[in-house]
């Protein structure tokens, strides 16, 4: 085993230690909770190892760094998120690979998304990214549509071809009343989330939490925790 390969390992069952016990004390079962593992700022060689330590979700924030990755990697069984601000002008490159769009917050995009999606005859996942730091003014740049019009954007979605609504996604706001506050931010999403699912069902994938949260998230009834340095490291700077 090469030294990286036996660190991700090392790196992974710790992760999997957390997850398991946050399970465990949440009186939840461990298969209802997802793990992706965030790989943006690190190689295509570090994903193929990842997959052969049995990680099946990847996520990525970046299309120009992404894009090349999932070329590389496109012999590998994985599924791909893309969970960072996307422009309009990166959808047709974006759909190209990923599975799931994880930061879908307004009809423009909506649209867009669509209209690749239907053009690459592909079914796009889509989450609705909340921000729960609009509700009290003092909005961060992390994007996202207000808890209030989650309704409608969901169902742009729903109606749209090529597009699947599969649920919501949150980043703890870093402003605001749950600045801090990481249980009680995801406790509101989920609050949303079962809003949301009273009229789409389907939409039942929560993606809350993140290395340094994830145990919150998991408490809160999360179904899917995007994990990036805990399993990879201290990210080195991009240039």
């Amino acid at each position: 085993m090469t030294d990286r390969k036996a660190q991700l390992a090392a790196n992974l069952a710790q992760v999997e230690e957390r997850i398991a016990s946050a399970c465990a004390a949440a009186g939840r079962k461990r298969e209802e909770v997802t793990l992706i593992v965030v790989t943006k700022t690190y190689p295509a060689s570090d994903v193929r190892i990842l997959r052969q330590l049995g990680v099946r979700h990847v996520a990525e924030n970046r299309d120009q760094d992404a894009a090349p990755k999932a070329t590389a990697c496109a012999d590998l069984s994985l599924t791909w998120h893309f969970v960072g601000q996307l422009q309009t002008n990166k959808v047709r490159s974006v759909t190209s690979y990923a599975d799931v769009v994880q930061s879908v917050d307004r009809a423009k995009l909506v649209t867009a998304l669509s209209a690749a999606a239907v053009r690459g005859e592909r079914e796009l996942g889509c989450l609705i990214q909340v921000a729960l730091d609009a509700e009290s003014g003092e909005r961060g740049e992390r994007g996202g549509v207000a808890p209030d019009g989650v309704e409608e954007l969901a169902a742009a979605i729903d109606s749209a071809p090529g597009l699947r609504l599969d649920g919501l996604m949150t980043v703890a706001p870093l402003a605001g009343e749950y600045a801090g506050r990481q249980r009680a931010a995801f406790d509101r999403l989920m609050e949303i989330s079962s809003r949301l699912r009273a009229g789409h069902p389907a939409a039942n994938m929560v993606s809350a939490g993140m290395s340094g949260d994830l145990e919150d998230a998991v408490a809160a009834g999360a179904t899917h925790v995007r994990v990036g340095t805990a399993v990879l490291g201290v990210r080195p700077r991009l240039g």
